[in-house]
């Protein structure tokens, strides 16, 4: 099963920089919202599933579960739709000043 979400996490990957190499901003805005999906992948991966308690005052000692890897990939899914949410807002009203999404155009030199 970890071999197949690797593979996944791989094809996540080429898809995101096929995107983040296009000239159109929505585009690159998907692929890097794409990429960080693909990491989150690849940390629940390494962070496995494991079996065992929940670590609560009161419990019986045992085996527990280190609820890390799943708290850090929650605060990094938050932080990435805020990011991906306000890129899209600006790359929307850029295009309603511009008339364009293209970066070639955007760059403002059109003799490079």
């Amino acid at each position: 099963m970890e071999t197949l979400i690797t593979i996944l996490a791989g094809v996540l990957v080429t898809v995101a920089t096929y995107l983040l190499l296009s000239k159109s901003v929505i585009r690159v805005i998907l692929g890097t919202a794409i990429l960080s999906h693909a990491a989150h992948l690849m940390i629940m991966t390494m962070g496995g599933l494991k079996e065992g308690e929940v670590p609560l005052i009161g419990k019986d000692h045992g085996p527990y579960v280190d609820a890390l890897p799943q708290a850090l990939i929650l605060t990094s899914i938050v932080i990435g739709f805020a990011v991906t949410a306000l890129s899209l807002v600006l790359a929307y009203r850029t295009y309603q000043e511009t008339g364009t999404d293209t970066l070639d155009e955007l760059r403002g030199n059109k003799h490079e």
